[in-house]
């Protein structure tokens, strides 16, 4: 499995990619692994964690090599739903831009000019 994932170019060396799947951060047909040499075959489906996004990917071919990226790209079918713009939503804590701050502004006035 580990191998797979280096060759599918999701991981940049081949012990990161063994480390995800010796943390359990793996997923095989919704099944936790934690063996990095975990056998894959064709339409298999792994779910695993890259950086801030969970990856859902399909086995659709068995690589030779880590070759280009393109030759990458024909090895799975990527599942992974659409990122949702969260970038306005959840932000806690952060200082709120400009423009934010005129329309908390206005509130507070028209709040103050109520009582």
């Amino acid at each position: 499995m580990d191998k797979w994932l280096w060759q599918a170019r999701f991981f940049k060396t081949r012990s990161l990619a063994a480390r995800i799947v010796s943390d359990g951060q793996v997923r095989l047909n919704s099944v936790r692994v934690t063996r990095p040499a975990q056998l894959v075959a064709i339409d298999d489906v792994l779910t695993f964690p890259q950086g801030a996004q969970i990856r859902v990917v399909r086995v659709s071919a068995i690589g030779t090599r880590r070759g280009p990226a393109t030759e990458a790209r024909t090895l799975f079918c990527d599942l992974t739903p659409p990122a949702t713009d969260e970038s306005r939503v959840g932000r806690v804590g952060e200082r709120p831009t400009k423009r934010d701050r005129r329309l908390i502004d206005e509130f507070r006035k028209g709040q103050d000019e109520a009582f």
